[in-house]
């Protein structure tokens, strides 16, 4: 049961659901009978309920929108569209999903998007390592930029 965003109804209807492009979500057109407002929605299959433990041992529910929200600053100005970013999102989730732990740290995520990056943009790369090493001078770039010859060229 879906409730209309428009009226607040619970009783909407789907009116036609598919497969997004990766697979990885289904997209549902809904109708409300009540105000004849219509909405889409879309649904993902989640494997388990996945836990982020932080640097500081905190530990906080998995949330896929601020690993967008890092993917997006990232790559802010750079030739990657938000459908590109959505499904290294869901290729990350999937990843983590099927560990087979639910505790999942903090590093282990900001690795698999550096290897993401690292594949799709350098400049985003650079970026995302930026924040994600804690750089805090101009010579911990240098050597970073560096060790980029290291990685096959785009």
């Amino acid at each position: 049961m879906m409730r209309c965003p428009f009226c607040g109804s619970n009783d909407t209807q789907v009116k036609d659901s598919r497969p997004t492009e990766d697979n990885a979500t289904i997209r549902r057109r809904r109708a409300c009978p009540s105000c004849s407002s219509r909405f889409t929605t879309f649904e993902r299959v989640q494997l388990r309920e996945l836990s982020v433990i932080k640097s500081n041992g905190d530990k906080a529910p998995f949330d896929r929108e601020k690993l967008i929200r890092s993917l997006g600053i990232a790559l802010r100005k750079r030739p990657v569209d938000g459908e590109h970013i959505e499904r290294i999102v869901n290729s990350i989730q999937r990843r983590l999903e099927t560990l087979g732990e639910a505790e999942i740290p903090t590093k282990v995520i900001g690795e698999m998007v550096m290897e993401n990056l690292a594949d799709l943009d350098k400049v985003a790369y650079v970026r995302f390592a930026s924040v994600y090493r804690n750089f805090r001078e101009a010579r911990d770039f240098e050597a970073f930029v560096e060790n980029l010859g290291d990685l096959k060229d785009d």
